[in-house]
This record gives C-alpha cells, structure tokens and sequence, in this order.
C-alpha cells in the first residue's frame, strides 16, 4: 500500500518534472521530522518511568541516599540496592549448605552488625545451636555484651520469639536460625519491620527448599582462600564471595570481599596469568 509520502512524490512527478527534486526534499525533511519526533517521544518515556520509580521507592518509604552516613560500608554492593542504601528496616535471608557456609554467613552478618551496632545498640540473637563463640564477634566491631543470646529448641518458637522482637523499636537487629520458612512466616517478619523499622537477619541451616519469601533480599556467602601480605606466616583476613541472590527493587550480583580491621575491601578479579603465576609459586 503507498505511503503518503509516495503519493506526494508520484503526484509531483507527474504534475511536472521540476518538482522532483522539491519533492525529495520534502519527503527527506518529513523523515528526519518524524524521526526527531520519535527520539523525543522516547527521551520522555524514560524520564516518566524513572520518575515514576523513584516515586514508588518513596511510597514504600525507601528515601534517595542524601549523604555517606546513609552507607553501611559494603561498598560496591550498596549500588546493588534501591537508590544504593543497604535497605535496613528489613527482613534479610542467608542460604547456607553446610557448617562451613555457616560460620561465613555469620561472619558477614556480624560485620553487618558491627555497623548497626555502632551506636550502642543491641541486638537478639536466637538459636537452637550452640556453636557461636561470641568472643569472637569482636573482630567484626561488635561487642559481644550487647547480644541476648536466645536458646530455644522448636523453630516454631524461634519464629515466634523473632516476630516480638523485631516488633520493639528499641532494638538494632534481631537474628534468628532456622531451617525452614515459607511465605506466610516471612510476611509476618516482615509486616513487623516494617512498623519498628528493625533489621531483621535469617540464617537458614540446609534447607530443603527455596520457595518464594517476602524477604527484602535473599544471600549466600561462601569461603575464599585467604591471602598473606609480603608472605608473612600465619592466617590472612578471612575472605568471602558474597552473592545476592534476590533484592526487592535491585539489582542481584555477586562479589569477593575481605573483612580487614578496615571493615570489607573490594578485591581485584585476577586473570588467568595471574592465577596460574601464583600456582606456579605456590608448588614451588
């Protein structure tokens, strides 16, 4: 079917021969107007959905980051998050497989505390295990005598302890392990945050499962081998892979970090000539 513009072009050729040119020109112009008229339309389009996330960001009463007090020291990763703000006032869950995943997720949960903390806050930590030395929270900034260690041993008490103390304002984190948690626990955690504005951290012991959670994010921190300065001996600052596996209104990824008396430092992704360099050395 024929265009306008070839209708146009056809007439002013037939009416007389001079208006080609006059012609083309005009379909050119008519083309290029239409095409600006397009990327224009386009431009708005992104503003309005842009705008129209940072409003729904603040219906849900996640503020734009104002200034480097809003950050929690995670450095890269906080870009990961809406309007990269660590998203406190949550539910957030850990994944782990086996004990070895759990002693790092709880390593990096306490620096996460150490930061939460910082103002001498305190926090409930309630289990069913007893493998936590809590001496050893120190070396995450925290101090072990503003943590009310919970014993309890049916998970349905667990959860329940969990909900009521994430419901008291007074508290900077609650933390609870468990094994199972479905949709409907999760909301409830959740619905509880969300009027305390209490971080709430879940450490999920081999689950059987991963369903759908109304958690703010789901993570799993696994081991990396640690790495000595100047060949010093002794052991090195513990390192992780930190994965997001899901953020509500963000963006997953996965990181290497090591925790330092600096707090957690970005590391350098080496390449292969590196690797192999350092096996090399390493067999001697």
């Amino acid at each position: 079917m024929p265009t306008i513009l070839d209708s146009w072009f056809l007439y002013s050729t037939k009416s007389n021969g001079k208006n080609i040119l006059f012609a083309k020109i005009i379909s050119i112009s008519f083309v290029v107007l239409i095409c600006n008229d397009m990327v224009m339309m386009s431009e708005d389009k992104r503003a309005l959905i842009s705008r129209l996330k940072k409003d729904m960001l603040l219906w849900q009463g996640l503020k734009p980051k104002e200034s480097q007090e809003d950050s929690i020291g995670l450095g890269p990763m906080e870009e990961a998050f809406p309007n990269g703000i660590f998203p406190k006032g949550s539910v957030h869950e850990f994944i782990s497989t086996n004990r070895v995943e759990s002693a790092v997720s709880c390593g990096f949960m306490s620096g996460l505390l150490g930061n939460l903390m910082k103002n001498g806050g305190v926090c409930i930590w309630i289990s069913s295990f007893k493998a936590l030395f809590p001496a050893s929270l120190k070396t995450f900034g925290v101090t072990p005598e503003h943590i009310v260690f919970v014993r309890m041993k049916h998970e349905r008490d667990i959860l329940w302890a969990m909900e009521e103390a994430l419901k008291c304002e007074g508290l900077a984190a609650v933390i609870a392990e468990i094994h199972k948690l479905d949709f409907v626990q999760s909301r409830r955690l959740q619905l509880a945050v969300e009027k305390s504005r209490v971080t709430g951290f879940i450490l999920r012991h081999n689950p059987r499962s991963l369903d759908s959670t109304a958690c703010a994010a789901r993570w799993r921190i696994t081991p990396l081998p640690s790495k000595l300065k100047e060949n010093m001996p002794g052991i090195g600052f513990p390192r992780w892979e930190v994965e997001l596996l899901k953020v509500r209104n963000g963006n997953p990824g996965k990181w290497q970090v090591e925790w330092s008396a600096d707090g957690l430092i970005p590391l350098r992704k080496q390449s292969q000539s590196e690797n192999r360099s350092q096996r090399i050395q390493h067999l001697g």
